[in-house]
This record gives C-alpha cells, sequence and structure tokens, in this order.
C-alpha cells in the first residue's frame, strides 16, 4: 500500500459533513495527492452536546490511529474541531465552525477549552468560510479558507410549480417553527410550502417530504421559486447556498454565526433579508430581475473549479511543507 500524502480523519456526524469530507477528498486526489480516509464509527446520542461530542471525538480519535498505522500518511487533515480535540498526531483541522461560537454554556464546557489549545497548536487550519475563522478564538494557526464547493445540480428548465420550500433538519436551530409561522401568515391559497429532511403531518399549505436521495431534492430546488430559512444560528448554510445555484431566490433572517450565505442574499435582494412572512410576499410578488442569473456570478468563488484551484494552488502546497 502506498505511503499517502494526506490522511483525511473524518468524523462525518451528519449528513452534509460527510458530503463535504468527500468533497474535501475528492479535490486533493484531483490536485495530484494520495488520499486516504478514516471515518469515525458512529456513536450512542447522549442527552448533551458535552457527552455526545466526547463519545465522537474518542471514535475519531481511534479511526485516526488506525488511519496513521495503515497508510503512514505524510500531513492529517482533522475534519471539524470535535474530530481534532483527542488528536493523537499533530495536523490540520478543517471546521465550518468553532465550540467557541456554537457551544455556548454548558454545551461547551470542556470543548471549548481544550479547543483553543487545539487551534493555537494546530500545524494548519481550514476552515470553509471567513467567517469561520472569524470565530476561531486568538492565538490561532495560520489559515487556508477552503469553501465547500457549490453548483447548479442540473439544468434550468422554466418550470417553477412549488411556490416555497424550507430544509427542515435540525428544526430548533434552523427555526423551522419560524419559517411555519411566517408561512402561515403570508400564504395565499394554492401556496404550498415543502419541508424536506422532516417527516411530518401535512397541514393545510404545507407538505413535509421527509429524508430524500441528494438527486431528488436538488430536482425540487429546481422547481421552487423560494428557498426559507429562519436560522437561529448558521454555521455555515450550505443548504442556502445549493437553493440559490439552483435558482431559488432565498428569503431569511440575519442570523448569528458565520452564515457564508447570509451576504450574498443581502447583495442579491435586501428586501428578502429580515422578517420572513414579508420576504415570502415580496419573492413571490414582487421578484427582483435576473435574481437567478446573479446569484449564479455571486456564487462563483463557490464553484467546484474555483474551490479546486485553492485545493491545488493553497492548500495541498502547505500539506506537503508539514511533511
Amino acid at each position: 500500500m502506498p505511503r499517502a500524502d494526506v490522511l483525511l480523519v473524518s468524523l462525518g456526524g451528519t449528513a452534509g459533513l460527510r458530503e463535504a469530507d468527500a468533497e474535501l477528498a475528492a479535490s486533493l486526489r484531483r490536485a495530484g495527492a494520495v488520499v486516504a480516509e478514516a471515518h469515525a464509527a458512529r456513536v450512542r446520542e447522549w442527552r448533551t452536546y458535552a457527552l455526545i461530542e466526547l463519545a465522537w471525538t474518542r471514535s475519531a480519535r481511534a479511526a485516526a490511529q488506525e488511519g496513521i498505522a495503515a497508510h503512514r500518511p505524510r500531513s492529517i487533515v482533522y475534519s471539524s474541531t470535535t474530530a481534532a480535540l483527542l488528536a493523537p498526531a499533530p495536523g490540520a483541522i478543517r471546521f465550518d465552525a468553532p465550540a467557541a461560537g456554537n457551544r455556548p454554556g454548558r454545551h461547551g464546557i470542556w470543548q471549548r477549552p481544550v479547543e483553543r489549545r487545539r487551534l493555537a497548536d494546530a500545524q494548519l487550519l481550514v476552515p470553509w468560510s471567513e467567517g469561520g475563522l472569524a470565530e476561531a478564538p486568538r492565538p490561532r494557526a495560520d489559515a487556508v479558507v477552503v469553501p465547500v464547493p457549490v453548483a447548479p445540480s442540473g439544468p434550468e428548465n422554466g418550470e417553477r410549480d412549488i411556490a416555497a420550500i424550507t430544509y427542515g433538519a435540525n428544526p430548533e436551530k434552523k427555526g423551522l417553527d419560524r419559517v411555519l409561522a411566517a408561512w402561515a401568515a403570508a400564504r395565499r391559497p394554492g401556496e404550498e410550502l415543502l419541508v424536506a429532511g422532516l417527516d411530518g403531518a401535512a397541514t393545510e399549505g404545507v407538505r413535509s417530504t421527509g429524508m430524500l436521495p441528494r438527486a431528488e431534492y436538488r430536482a425540487l430546488l429546481r422547481r421552487a421559486r423560494v428557498f426559507v430559512c429562519a436560522p437561529r444560528r448558521e454555521d455555515y448554510g450550505i443548504a442556502q447556498l445549493e437553493a440559490l445555484a439552483d435558482g431559488c431566490m432565498l428569503v431569511t433572517t440575519p442570523s448569528p454565526g458565520p452564515y457564508a450565505a447570509l451576504p450574498v442574499a443581502r447583495a442579491l435582494d435586501p428586501r428578502l433579508v429580515g422578517g420572513v412572512a414579508e420576504g415570502i410576499r415580496t419573492a413571490l410578488d414582487d421578484p427582483a430581475p435576473g435574481y437567478a442569473e446573479r446569484a449564479l456570478v455571486a456564487l462563483a468563488p463557490w464553484r467546484p473549479e474555483a474551490v479546486d484551484r485553492v485545493v491545488a494552488e493553497q492548500l495541498l502546497p502547505r500539506l506537503q511543507s508539514l511533511a
């Protein structure tokens, strides 16, 4: 077995994290690196984040130890700060947001102090966004920002027969209750909101799709006019970026966190950022001209080819220098 240039230690606690890790591994391979992957085994869902993340970080440590022994990597990337908390060897840390930002109070009682040491001592930081890096406590290691790539999922066929769609996974954090309340206030007869990623009973004007294969979900985005969300905190906003890539108008709240899609939404149409009910009606009744076309231009830094350039020209050389 050839020695790996990079070992990617993947926590993979959510579908989004798993997909982001797969994208990074593929991009590194396109840049010419030999990449091995070590995946943490799923853990029991304990009652608190502190216990859940202790279990996950121990699982990631075990996966890293096995990967190091098997592949003798020249460099290691721990994907998420949780994966790096009990890291058995030095490496780079890839993250969307640090525990310092998304684990306040008792939820991060042990993670935050350990994370401060890991971020300061890391060989390199690889945040998803400038906002994620800004939340990382100082002192911290040098960084290369590498976005998660986003691109249209298929051709634009011009048929937008779904009034609005939202993504309902992690409903408390994503503010699904606020979306449903705004939709109830804003909808008109015949208009329907689809709630993807969550099972639920249908109510007037609302239908849940449950969990869908990614291709089916993205096909729904290509049919929807509006993507609605009201997160209480947003660590990145991949669902919002995908919706913009597939031609949806984005109605959202100005949520805290490294919300990468938020400045894009504000630049495209500031009327749609703020009051959700008002934004829904504005998007459906008075859409800004050329919104979808301008969104594709604004998403240029997230295009796969743009991310591949960052990986090939900035990230991989830095990782190679760690060997």
